[in-house]
């Protein structure tokens, strides 16, 4: 008699099904804990450039351009304004202290300085005769006076004898009185002769004082005026190159007007622009270097114009030991800038891809050097050729610092 079998819970089939439950788990956490799933682009590594992050020394400097320029410019500005009817030299000839370049001409000044000496002239004449009249008046008070002076003498005697006469009653009271009254009357005439001579003295004093200061004011109009038809002839103030002389015989100068310049060739400076975002770290003093024919040439900058105009400002610097001797006004040249002292840092060069993480990430090739990972870094300072590392790399490391443009959003790079 058979008997039936008791029916196992661990067969074949729910075996399977839990063997298939764990594979699919096992799966799952795989994917989710081990696999990486990091977003990746492939990219051919010889068309990045990798550079390698190092220690050394951080020398803080800027490359800017200077151009030669004459150690000292003098600008040629119209002292007076006219037509031009001789031009002596030609730009871009050597000229002396002295030398004439331009004639202009001018009838209105000339017509103003004829009139400043016309009155000039009259003012003379009226001073001579003003000194002449008080020359006459002082010979008339003599003549008067010395009249006067014999008159009263006259009067005295006769009116001395009436007093006695009166006295002894020999003659009337109007005879004594008459002779005192005529006494008395020119010795006042004489009182107010000196004074109505005295204020006429005066008078013409003043008035030579007058003439005088008027004809001193016009003196000095007429030398202004004979300095500004000076002017009409322009002269070279001093001995060097005429590099530009921007007039032609027959055109109109307005007073003012820039009609060249001359270069003093005794020595050269460098006209540098410089980046509006180092101005606040630049002064006078601050040292710079070049190399011109394969020699060093230390600068100094001199002077700072601080307008900005596109973004730049500029600076004068100035040879310390002395401009290269063939070195020729325009030439351009590399200047270093020095900003700070060197110190030593953690150095990454530079590359395209600071424009596209501004300096906040970049890719580090990782040890097996098939594949690059995003890491956020810190930079500091700059020079043409390196960052500053501050934050997030080490030396030695492994950097793409080409650009970054054609890589988006991916966190690694597998070459």
């Amino acid at each position: 008699m058979d008997r039936a079998k008791p029916k196992r819970f661990w067969n074949s089939r729910r075996l399977s099904y839990l063997a298939g439950g764990v594979l699919v788990a096992s799966l799952l956490i795989y994917q989710f804990f081990f696999t990486d799933t990091r977003s990746k682009l492939n990219v051919e590594q010889d068309k990045v450039t990798i550079s390698t992050v190092k220690q050394g020394q951080f020398d803080e400097f800027i490359v800017v351009t200077g151009v030669v320029q004459p150690l000292k410019t003098i600008q040629l500005d119209a002292i007076v304004g006219g037509y031009v009817t001789q031009k002596m030299v030609e730009g871009g000839n050597m000229v002396k202290e002295g030398e004439v370049l331009l004639k202009l001409e001018n009838q209105s000044l000339k017509l103003n300085f004829l009139q400043s000496e016309t009155e000039a002239s009259r003012l003379v004449n009226d001073l001579q005769n003003t000194r002449q009249r008080l020359r006459v008046e002082r010979f008339t008070l003599q003549k008067t006076l010395s009249e006067l002076d014999f008159q009263i003498a006259q009067a005295k005697d006769a009116h001395d004898r009436n007093v006695q006469l009166f006295r002894d009653k020999v003659i009337p009271e109007a005879d004594y009185l008459k002779t005192k009254r005529d006494y008395d009357r020119l010795a006042q005439q004489r009182t107010i002769e000196i004074e109505s001579q005295k204020y006429q003295e005066e008078n013409a004093k003043m008035q030579i004082q007058q003439l005088e200061g008027t004809l001193a004011n016009t003196q000095k109009n007429v030398s202004l005026w004979r300095q500004t038809l000076d002017n009409l002839v322009v002269k070279a103030p001093v001995s060097g190159l005429l590099s530009s002389m921007n007039v032609e015989v027959g055109s109109n100068i307005n007073q003012g007007q820039n009609i060249g310049q001359i270069d003093d060739l005794d020595g050269f400076k460098m006209r540098v622009g410089v980046d509006e975002h180092y101005i606040s770290r630049i002064f006078v003093g601050l040292a710079g270097a070049m190399d011109f024919d394969g020699k060093p040439y230390a600068l100094e900058i001199v002077k700072i114009y601080p307008e900005v105009r596109s973004g730049r400002f500029e600076v004068d610097m100035r040879f310390v030991s002395g401009a290269p001797e063939r070195i020729k006004r325009g030439q351009s040249a590399p200047i270093r800038l020095q900003l700070g002292q060197p110190s030593q840092a953690t150095l990454l060069p530079v590359g395209g891809f600071f424009s596209d993480t501004g300096g906040n990430w970049v890719y580090v090739v990782d040890q097996s050097g098939k594949r690059a990972v995003k890491r956020t870094i810190s930079l500091g300072r700059k020079n043409p050729e390196f960052y500053e590392v501050l934050e997030g790399l080490k030396t030695g490391e492994k950097v793409i610092t080409s650009s970054y443009e054609n890589f988006g959003e991916n966190e690694v790079l597998e070459f």
